[in-house]
């Protein structure tokens, strides 16, 4: 996303220890959830807003986490190293995002980091990170600036920060994708856009605004919202004399939810569409039963139904979390296991040990990282972006169980 988007969960492992090294510490005492290869200890941190109107995307990116760093463990999948987590709540907040930033760069066990959920926080992230030699790697950033520059769309792709890599496809394919979806396969012509004017909202609506007039289709009407007011009686009424026969929304669920049961309520009976930032069971729980036939769009393929994702779905469900892993469950464990691959490189490059310039030499080794994850390859392109473009578009079903109401209704890449 997002600054977040395929389903969306919690416990926290103790991170920390005495340092005995540049980059690791020592820690002999395990028990059987983190029963690694001894010897060192290597934290991956996470931040994800973990409290607050998105913590049920967030809560979902940290235990896909934990479950990674318990696996690797159980399977002593790097000798000689136990991996610990480390979470850090960034509330949806650049500011607080940047301080977590700040703390996990100060802690010389954390040698990779993995988050967050918003694009926007993101952006506050990646200069700390990048000047420390720390990778990032995000499950849910979509902005196309933050690996190909802020004139990404003029023909001029520059890469800013090498330490910053993500598993999630971005705005730039996921804007166009749903308006292909709409203009072609939904046979909608008139949209009214909307966008909650933070990085991720507004740079989604406006690459769909794009391809959407490209196509033929109208734009019948456009507002910038703030998010936190929930009020959107002004806007839906608007929706409702604009005689657009579908409405594009960028930004979260939180809105999202209320926004579209509010249009309805004033008259606007045409589905809200979203990006990746709405997929979320507490969507549903918002909008009501006037969320019925919405759409949201979100990144790679159901990943129930994936057949790589069975045994990440089977560990999850017995790991006990009581929160959904969400929609970027699978993206976050792949994006921690990623860091977990390019640490397994810089130890057997080293004759078994982290080397004293870890940070930088797993930076390196990230840019060659390639596996078959939970959602499918995982690698990265010359900019840090993901090579999977996979998208899918989903559809409110069912309002009774929020759970198992969205249905995946269409999957594929962009053409343009």
């Amino acid at each position: 996303m997002r600054q977040r988007s395929l389903i969306a969960i919690t416990a926290a492992l103790t991170a920390g220890a005495l340092t005995l090294t540049a980059c690791g510490s020592r820690d002999d005492s395990k028990d059987k959830d983190d029963a690694g290869g001894g010897g060192t200890t290597v934290v991956i941190g996470v931040d994800a807003p973990l409290t607050g109107d998105l913590s049920a995307l967030g809560l979902g990116i940290r235990n896909s986490v934990d479950l990674a760093v318990k696996q690797a463990n159980q399977k002593d999948y790097v000798d000689g190293i136990t991996f610990k987590m480390e979470s850090a709540d960034d509330q949806g907040q650049p500011s607080s995002g940047q301080t977590n930033a700040t703390k996990f760069v100060a802690n010389k066990d954390i040698l990779g980091a993995v988050g967050p959920l918003n694009s926007s926080v993101g952006e506050s992230m990646q200069k700390v990170f990048d000047d420390a030699k720390l990778v990032q790697v995000s499950p849910a950033n979509t902005n196309p600036a933050m690996t190909q520059g802020p004139d990404w769309n003029g023909g001029k792709k520059v890469r800013p920060y090498k330490a910053y890599f993500r598993t999630a496809t971005t705005d730039a394919i996921q804007g166009p994708f749903a308006a292909q979806y709409l203009y072609n396969k939904a046979k909608k012509k008139k949209v009214f856009v909307i966008d909650d004017k933070k990085t991720y909202g507004a740079g989604l609506a406006a690459t769909f605004k794009d391809e959407f007039t490209k196509l033929g289709g109208k734009v019948a009407g456009t507002e910038h919202v703030n998010p936190d007011t929930k009020d959107f009686g002004a806007v839906a009424t608007k929706i409702r004399n604009s005689d657009a026969d579908v409405v594009y929304y960028g930004g979260e669920y939180p809105a999202a939810g209320p926004l579209s049961k509010q249009m309805k309520k004033a008259g606007a009976k045409i589905p809200l569409v979203g990006g990746d930032g709405i997929y979320s069971a507490d969507y549903i729980k918002l909008s009501g039963k006037d969320g019925k036939g919405d759409y949201a769009t979100s990144v790679g393929q159901p990943v129930e139904e994936l057949p790589s994702a069975k045994e990440f779905i089977a560990n999850y469900k017995k790991a006990g979390y009581k929160e959904a892993y969400e929609a970027y469950g699978g993206y976050s464990y792949d994006s921690a296991w990623a860091i977990i691959e390019a640490v397994k490189k810089v130890v057997e490059d080293n004759d078994g040990k982290l080397p004293s310039d870890a940070r930088a030499k797993i930076v390196d080794a990230m840019q060659d990282v390639s596996f078959d994850g939970v959602t499918g390859k995982v690698s990265f392109d010359e900019y840090g972006d993901a090579t999977n473009k996979q998208l899918t578009v989903y559809q409110v079903k069912d309002t009774t169980d929020p759970a198992k109401g969205w249905k995946p209704v269409e999957s594929g890449t962009f053409t343009g």
